[in-house]
């Protein structure tokens, strides 16, 4: 099977040196919004909320949270699981089509609360799809030789642009932040093994927030008729993301001669329930072999790919040697797809600014190290 190879963008499979994930981290606000909550705002039935998306709870930023805090936190909780610190970094590559502002980048905000001096930094807006857009960067830039180490993060607060007189988009979306530090890996055992990502920007009005840019800048107008709010055509959006995902996602296997049964883990953007449902249905996978956690933290965008991705880390589903399949769908509108073979923490690299006897185990997604803790109490009050 050519699973040691990566395709290039002109299609032919080439030979080099994987790159492989060594940390992950994530983080929730700590406000959390039930459905019995959203139900009363909306006049629904909070058991309609949980029929039609699959989610019971997601996590909404308070006034003192922002998309910054959140990325710190997921990225010390990655830099922690990888065994490096900040300053190893030499690139941060966030995902964010909620950031603090048109710019400075939101990279570059965390750049500087990290204290990350080293690293090159800067943002990617794919929407739902981002995360692996910017992986998919830093995974080229490593391989490249540009750099060494790579920190991306996605973070999301789309709960600040969410109508709440609008149900379909009010119980959808949720925030948080999700996070890897990518480095390369020179046995070729493990690791990267392909990414593709792609667009169709013939169908970007699925799903948009009309106003707040150079186009339809924000004026009494906008306002009025919710302009900065998420537009959602979520029928044809839902339609799409199967069709294409779907074929993505076969034509990866084919030209790696693998079968659904042969890959161990599926993790997808968690979109809704019913479109996990549905790319179940279409590709004959086992339930057993999908992560979800929608139920828990609803849809937050280009975050929910890394932090279900982080879930199934620090639960230890992911063993090394198990072939695992990322698959993303967004705005755009956008989508990837990714194959990893995981590997084992102890095959991780030694760098020179390691301290060499740090702990290394696994620990449960609300539990953090004493540092991240008081990171997290200071800034977010995430859950431990």
């Amino acid at each position: 099977m050519a699973i040691h190879t990566i395709q290039s963008a002109f299609g032919e499979m080439v030979n080099t040196p994987a790159t492989r994930i060594i940390g992950t981290g994530s983080a929730l606000p700590k406000q959390a919004i039930s459905n019995a909550q959203l139900a009363q705002r909306l006049k629904i039935d909070e058991s309609y909320i949980v029929r039609v998306s699959g989610i019971r709870t997601r996590y909404w930023a308070s006034n003192d949270e922002q998309c910054s805090t959140l990325a710190e936190v997921a990225a010390h909780r990655a830099l922690d699981a990888a065994g490096i610190t900040a300053h190893d970094v030499d690139v941060i590559i966030v995902s964010t089509t909620s950031p603090e502002m048109p710019f400075p980048s939101t990279a570059c905000i965390l750049q500087s609360r990290l204290g990350a001096s080293r690293a090159a930094a800067f943002d990617v807006a794919a929407s739902c799809s981002g995360f692996l857009y910017a992986l998919s960067m830093a995974d080229r830039l490593i391989r490249a030789g540009q750099f060494r180490r790579g920190l991306v993060v996605a973070t999301e607060i789309k709960s600040r642009y969410v109508n709440l007189d609008d149900a379909q988009t009010a119980m959808l979306f949720g925030d948080g932040a999700g996070a890897a530090v990518l480095v390369r890996n020179h046995d070729g055992t493990s690791g990267l093994l392909d990414i593709r990502i792609g667009a169709d920007g013939q169908r970007h009005d699925l799903i948009t927030i009309p106003a707040g840019g150079s186009r339809q800048p924000m004026s009494v107008e906008t306002v009025k008729h919710r302009l900065h709010t998420i537009h959602l055509r979520g029928a044809a959006l839902y339609r799409a993301a199967i069709k294409h995902l779907g074929t993505q996602i076969s034509a990866l296997l084919d030209d790696h001669r693998l079968s659904v049964t042969d890959i161990d883990h599926w993790i997808f953007h968690q979109a809704n329930g019913r479109l996990l449902a549905a790319l179940r249905d279409r590709l004959g996978i086992a339930d057993s072999h999908v992560l979800s956690v929608i139920e828990q933290v609803g849809n937050i965008s280009s975050a929910s790919l890394p932090f279900a991705l982080d879930m199934a880390c620090r639960q230890q589903r992911l063993q090394p040697g198990h072939l695992v399949l990322l698959g993303s769908f967004g705005g755009g509108l956008t989508w990837g797809t990714a194959l990893l073979r995981w590997g084992s923490p102890t095959e991780r690299p030694m760098l020179p600014t390691e301290n060499r006897g740090r702990k290394q185990e696994m620990e449960p997604i609300r539990s953090t190290s004493r540092r991240t803790r008081r990171v997290d109490e200071r800034r977010t009050g995430a859950l431990s």
